[in-house]
């Protein structure tokens, strides 16, 4: 009987990024969530009141640990400390998932020291930047002594010496390092809407298809800014419709797989952020 409970699939599919502002009211009333997702930068202290509440929330809940400052595609290499910290993080929280983005970030000046740019800079699909990735992921994976998930990124330019398409980069990493893939739904709609694709629904559909659906640990959803010039990934709104359909066609395709709702800014009401989750969590069942 254990064995058999075991295997089960999880009752729940969906999960929230857990922000400040909705700590209190959470933990009071403990929603049927799947996940709770932290930014790791967030609790790198070794003690304090974050560090304390995230720890009281792991008690109801698995937490992912999603990083934005590791840049696994900087050429400077990785932060020593920022490793170490998350390393411990690692051990302490024991989370059902760690990712970060395929990005660089630390850059070496000409004076010597290294710099961070403190953003998600987007790395060109070439094999001198896979290697690069590849070379990282791996350094992280055996530190951890776990997979790492890596995140496509939302992007407002592309780098002209590109020798490859990004689902053909994201399959050879995933080969390469046994990484597996945070797919970020949104971020795809955000990079075809800047491109100007005239089906940007189309284009993300192929993109998914293309991807090795193996390798997909986690999908991400979360909403943007289409109103300016630019189409901004501020996780600061709704998962608007075509999102949506997005997510039925790789749900369709993948089968179910752990998702979280990202909302960074603009923090809603907490009952709005979990009507997104439970809509995603029929879109599944």
């Amino acid at each position: 009987m254990a064995e058999a409970a075991h295997h089960r699939p999880p009752e729940r599919w969906v999960g929230i990024g857990w922000r400040q502002p909705h700590e209190r009211e959470l933990m009071e009333r403990l929603p049927p969530l799947a996940s709770l997702e932290v930014h790791s930068e967030n609790f790198f202290g070794d003690g304090g009141p974050a560090l304390a509440a995230l720890c009281a929330a792991r008690a109801h809940y698995p937490v992912s640990l999603h990083g934005v400052g590791l840049g696994l595609g900087s050429a400077a290499g990785l932060d020593p400390w920022h490793l170490d910290r998350l390393a411990a993080l690692v051990e302490r929280i024991e989370p059902v998932r760690v990712s970060d983005h395929a990005c660089f970030a630390r850059v070496a000046t000409p004076a010597g020291p290294v710099v961070h740019a403190a953003d998600l800079l987007p790395i060109a699909f070439t094999e001198a930047s896979l290697d690069i990735l590849a070379t990282h992921v791996a350094q992280v994976q055996d530190r951890l002594q776990r997979p790492l998930l890596v995140e496509n990124i939302a992007s407002w330019m592309a780098w002209a010496d590109a020798d490859m398409d990004e689902p053909d980069f994201f399959n050879a990493l995933t080969r390469r390092t046994g990484c597996g893939l945070l797919l970020d739904l949104n971020n795809l709609m955000v990079n075809a809407m800047t491109r100007g694709e005239s089906d940007a629904l189309a284009a993300c559909r192929g993109w998914v298809d293309r991807i090795d659906a193996t390798t997909v640990g986690e999908i991400h959803l979360a909403g943007h800014d289409a109103s300016g010039e630019l189409v901004i990934d501020d996780h600061g709104a709704p998962v608007p419709p075509a999102v949506w359909t997005l997510f039925q066609h790789a749900a369709g395709r993948l089968g179910p797989r752990p998702t979280v709702i990202e909302w960074d800014t603009r923090l809603p009401a907490l009952d709005t952020l979990l009507a997104e989750a439970q809509r995603a969590e029929m879109l599944w069942r």
